[in-house]
């Protein structure tokens, strides 16, 4: 005969396994949202929580707030109340799931901004019950897990691992990218105990392709600032190679694509204008911050960080040369950015280095403005606000530009007809040839 505390653990995996388990996913945005709809196109029944009320309106109306979620399933989920968007934090009683999916940011200081995790948190302590599971998808540091969301939930005399079951499982979401979906991306997945990882397992088990079982929580945590990390480093590495090649009459872009005919020890990275995204620009620290709790230094790391977060400002020295070898001054011209969400072809714009070229623009004197195919109007930002709208490319708005800088080359651009009517070009993305004269790599 199975224990009370296993008969709690395998009665909920038994619900989450038959598709009778209700979830509860915190959070609607660009993680929580697909999420939503992997889990409802499997049968749950989910309730999804936010603070924003437009949010929920939005979806009740079968609005999409994010460009590349089709909302007809969720609008016909909504319909059929199997589908509830709410702010009512109250509901978490009738879910046998708790997902969490909220930003992580950096504070002004670059330091771990971890509190919509915790708002998040003490939203739901008040209703959670035994027999559910909280699983935290939100980027953080290693330990947040076991430091920040345990404690609070024992003081509510719900035991971990028996009457309830707490996981860390990162999110790995690549916006707009048909080939890698919520449900084909591998899920690492690591649990505050044993019977908590096979509750997690259960979990997700339903929904994605394929679960990757680590050890605990903070291994779970560390994979997912590994991967960002590795891809910040190794952008900075070409940020910097760019430089030099610059100083030497070498295109990087060419550079990059002959060693990329490598088929082993070789993967390209590419410059640009800034790190962007919500993962690779803020990961970094995440981990150098912790890392000082233990007496280390990641200099390697934060060096990578340094040259990251200084190239908007190098685009801007680019474009001020450019001017001035054209008798102008960067406080009296009117300079257009193309571009504003952080990666081609999507809406997102967090953390897009766009938003500080145009602050910094704006800090000198010039004029700003952008384009965005994507992006109709510049949506209000934790850093950044400005009340532009995108302008429409024509023969006429192109020459009425002193500047143009290439932030994101999306693939709705026409970039001869830009190239053709624009009087200077700073090229942050390789989209020109280096040889063009009035082409310079930004």
């Amino acid at each position: 005969m199975l224990s009370e505390k296993n008969l709690i653990k395998q009665d909920l995996i038994n619900k989450l396994e038959n598709n009778s388990a209700t979830i509860g996913i915190i959070g609607l945005g660009y993680v929580g949202l697909p999420l939503s709809k992997a889990y409802i196109a499997k049968g749950y029944k989910v309730i999804g929580f936010d603070i924003d009320d437009l949010k929920v309106d939005s979806i009740s109306r079968g609005e999409s707030y994010i460009e590349h979620v089709d909302m007809t399933d969720l609008k016909l989920a909504y319909d059929k109340e199997i589908f509830i968007p709410t702010t009512d934090f109250a509901r978490v009683a009738d879910v046998d799931a708790i997902i969490i999916c909220v930003p992580t940011p950096l504070n002004t200081h670059r330091e771990p901004d971890i509190s919509f995790v915790i708002s998040s948190l003490e939203s739901v302590l008040p209703w959670l019950k035994k027999g559910q599971v909280l699983s935290l998808e939100s980027t953080t540091y290693p330990g947040t897990t076991e430091e920040e969301l345990r404690p609070p939930i024992e003081q509510q005399g719900l035991i971990i691992g028996e009457d309830f079951f707490l996981i860390y499982s990162p999110e790995r979401e690549d916006p707009n990218n048909p080939k890698y979906t919520t449900q084909s991306i591998p899920k690492v997945c690591g649990g505050a105990t044993q019977s908590c990882l096979e509750v997690g397992k259960a979990l997700y088990g339903m929904v994605i392709e394929e679960i990757v079982e680590v050890s605990s929580t903070q291994a779970a945590e560390m994979s997912k600032i590994l991967e960002n990390t590795f891809r910040a480093v190794n952008i900075a590495l070409v940020n910097e190679l760019k430089l030099v090649a610059e100083k030497m009459g070498i295109d990087i872009f060419e550079v990059i694509r002959a060693a990329s005919t490598k088929p082993f020890g070789f993967m390209p990275f590419y410059p640009g204008p800034g790190l962007g995204g919500h993962c690779i620009p803020i990961d970094p620290f995440y981990l150098t911050w912790k890392a000082r709790e233990y007496g280390i230094s990641t200099k390697f790391i934060e060096l990578a960080g340094e040259v990251n977060v200084s190239m908007p400002k190098y685009v801007i020295t680019k474009a001020m040369d450019a001017l001035n070898s054209k008798g102008k001054a960067i406080s009296r011209s009117n300079i257009l950015v193309l571009g504003i969400a952080y990666k081609k072809n999507v809406d997102d714009m967090r953390e897009s280095p766009s938003a500080e070229l145009l602050k910094i623009l704006q800090g000198m004197g010039a004029q700003i403005a952008y384009s965005d195919p994507h992006v109709p109007v510049f949506k209000k930002m934790r850093n950044y606000k400005f009340d532009l709208t995108s302008i429409k490319l024509s023969e006429d708005s192109l020459i009425s530009f002193d500047c143009v800088i290439i932030a994101t080359d999306h693939d709705k651009f026409d970039w001869n007809f830009i190239k053709e009517h624009s009087s200077l070009i700073i090229d942050t993305r390789g989209v020109y040839d280096m040889d063009n004269v009035k082409i310079f790599r930004g």
